[in-house]
């Protein structure tokens, strides 16, 4: 769902910890940045998988969530199960599943407003998959989407049913999303679609020994630039 008029949010965002989001495993530990209270979207960005460490609190996740904020946008941050404070144990992608779906059910409660979708690699897998055909997701934001990770094979059968707009962000040398395959992948999804590479960047948007120093920024630029593009956004954030 794209807008036909611009939109410039007018107030600032806070941030608040969530007692009310609960999955089918339990209580999921959430936290929200409230936007302003003429945003046009709400948003959710998912972390990526629990064995690395992944939490909300994911340096990719954090910079995500500034890219919808900056717009103004409430933005939904929460654990999977098992994970932090949440409650339950992780079932390799399949329970987490209901945990995004119980994730838009509350943002679309709370807000009654289309939402945008974001998801950092296993976050990415995860969300996509549930996100895809729900008619309240009108934009979808792949970071880092993984194909092969550590023992791990991600399939994305799902994808050609996915009709909403979708950015699907990597890095040149992403390890777990090698360009070849990774292009394959993309290239079974329906239009509107983009595929960015941030040159010098693995999969963390880090930098490699060719091309040092910390890509984040970078992975931002294209978020915000897309999300003017597509849905009409300006930043909330005075120049």
């Amino acid at each position: 769902m794209t807008s036909t008029s611009a939109h410039r949010p007018h107030s600032s965002s806070q941030i608040r910890s969530l007692d009310g989001l609960r999955g089918p495993a339990g209580r999921l530990e959430a936290l929200l940045n409230t936007g302003s209270a003429n945003a046009p979207y709400s948003a959710l960005i998912c972390h990526p998988h629990p064995s690395g460490g992944g939490t909300m609190h994911n340096k990719v996740v954090y910079h995500a969530m500034k890219v919808f904020s900056s717009f103004g946008l409430p933005v939904l941050r929460f654990n999977f199960r098992g994970v932090g404070l949440s409650e339950g144990e992780h079932d390799h992608g399949h329970g987490e599943q209901d945990d995004v779906r119980a994730a838009l059910d509350w943002l679309d409660a709370e807000f009654h407003r289309p939402i945008l979708f974001a998801g950092f690699s296993f976050g990415a897998q995860v969300g996509l998959r549930v996100c895809c055909g729900d008619a309240r997701v009108k934009g979808l934001i792949g970071l880092g989407l993984p194909v092969r990770a550590e023992g791990r094979n991600y399939t994305y059968g799902f994808l050609p049913l996915c009709s909403a707009p979708k950015l699907f962000i990597s890095g040149g040398h992403d390890e777990f999303g090698p360009r070849e395959l990774l292009t394959s992948v993309c290239e079974r999804a329906p239009e509107p679609k983009r595929l960015v590479w941030i040159a010098g960047a693995d999969h963390f948007f880090q930098g490699s020994k060719e091309s040092p120093g910390a890509k984040l920024k970078l992975m931002q630029a294209e978020m915000r630039a897309w999300l003017g593009e597509t849905f009409a956004l300006k930043s909330a954030e005075k120049s």
